[in-house]
């Protein structure tokens, strides 16, 4: 466990969860070139829709992967080995039964995604085709959560690298043999996933209890795991990450919604677009993950210094990572959007609001870096309170903007929406350096 804040350690720590985080993004993309260079926008478009709901379904409980780094990082930090395995027993059970409610809930969802956005019998039926077998990758999806949250807590961030790199690697190869060996289409993009997810789970399951059996005794004593008032705790922090993964992840969904009342081609266009502010959140997500290792020990241990410098220092470092990134996004774009499509129209499109690539990385990074820094120490009712404020502000800003300026008001509240929620944790961080 590392009490350095050195820009340098953080750039070791960041490194290995740069690259693997390279690999999530890519995999959409890799699905967003293969829909969009079929002969129908329906395909791209489906699978924007379709893979969007279910961004919004797994984040929603991203609180399996935030909530596990925050206890993990301070149980540790503080020394109590053994609430390290109770803690990951308990998340894998909330996994197991959040993924049997969704599975059983299916229909519901579904027909509440159909009812939501206004698509072409095609699209409908393209959607339907990738749901179907997407909802039971669950398990493996959240496990992957609670794995990476564990290993990310305990600063071992080239181990939770390799958990991320894997399923993102074989989830694309998986995908490419599904749509361009057996044609499947979406159908293909979907079942990549779901193979490479469970796979990957249940791998990483197995090494992930070795490795706690290197700490520790592991002992199932169901009281000591499922003492109430732990969960209790547990339960107060988590819902609060919920509640803020939900908006969060509403945000983006709605961005996608917010498309589809001008038109699928613009769904589709603006899907292009968004691949890159993803890749670029999930970069500098790197920063954000190494910092809340490091944010959670020093709490955990009550070392003040620690804390600002580890703060100061992942500022510098994501938002100097940040106005690069939109520096090469500059010289990249076109090209970029003319390998995702041979579509005219699509092309046309993303072109013409290309630029918003260019601005958003270098604003966002601010907001990804407070981030980690209030889940590292777990903060989790400002987290909360800030998406409810930042979120309120965004919708009141798309409903004015969208009427007045159509597709480029879509962009332009989604920039807001990165900046007030800076701000918005900003005006908390005090409250931070008060727990120690």
């Amino acid at each position: 466990m590392s009490n350095k804040s050195s820009i340098k350690n953080l750039l070791h720590l960041s490194i290995p969860i740069f690259f693997a985080n390279l690999a999530i993004p890519l995999v959409a993309i890799v699905d967003t070139g293969l829909m969009g260079n079929l002969d129908d926008a329906s395909y791209l478009t489906a699978t924007s829709i379709a893979s969007g709901l279910f961004s919004m379904i797994f984040w929603s409980f991203g609180f399996l992967r935030m909530g596990t780094v925050g206890m993990a990082a301070q149980a540790y930090g503080s020394s109590q080995y053994n609430e390290i395995a109770d803690l990951v027993i308990r998340n894998i059970t909330f996994v197991i039964i959040i993924s049997l409610l969704l599975i059983l809930l299916q229909r519901f969802v579904f027909n509440l995604g159909i009812q939501i956005f206004d698509l072409s019998n095609d699209t409908e039926k393209y959607f339907k085709d990738y749901f179907d077998i997407r909802i039971y990758s669950s398990f493996g999806e959240l496990t992957i959560f609670v794995i990476t949250g564990l290993f990310i807590g305990l600063q071992k961030t080239k181990t939770s690298s390799v958990i991320v790199g894997f399923f993102s690697f074989t989830n694309i190869i998986f995908s490419l043999f599904f749509v361009l060996y057996f044609n499947l289409n979406v159908k293909g993009v979907a079942l990549g996933t779901l193979v490479s997810s469970t796979l990957t789970s249940f791998i990483f399951l197995i090494y992930t209890f070795f490795e706690l059996k290197k700490l520790i005794n592991i002992n199932f004593n169901i009281k000591k795991i499922f003492n109430f008032k732990k969960i209790q705790n547990i339960f107060n922090i988590n819902f609060n990450i919920f509640i803020r993964s939900v908006l969060l992840t509403f945000s983006f969904l709605f961005f996608t919604y917010l498309g589809n009342t001008i038109s699928e081609d613009v769904v589709a266009a603006n899907a292009i677009l968004i691949n890159l502010i993803f890749l670029s959140a999930f970069i500098l997500d790197a920063y954000a993950f190494s910092t809340e290792g490091i944010v959670g020990y020093s709490i955990g241990s009550k070392n003040i210094i620690l804390l600002r410098d580890v703060i100061k220092n992942s500022f510098i470092l994501s938002a100097s990572t940040g106005l690069l990134i939109s520096l090469l996004y500059f010289f990249v774009k076109n090209h970029f959007i003319s390998l995702m499509t041979d579509l005219p129209n699509i092309e046309a499109i993303s072109l013409s609001y290309s630029h918003w690539v260019v601005i958003i990385p270098f604003i966002s990074s601010f907001c990804y870096q407070f981030d980690g820094i209030f889940v590292g120490a777990s903060q989790t009712k400002e987290l909360r309170n800030a998406m409810i404020f930042s979120v309120c502000i965004y919708i009141l800003c798309a409903i004015y903007l969208i009427n007045n300026f159509g597709n480029l008001g879509i962009w332009i509240s989604l920039s807001i929406f990165f900046i007030a929620r800076a701000l918005t944790l900003f005006a908390y961080l005090e409250r931070i350096y008060k727990k120690i």
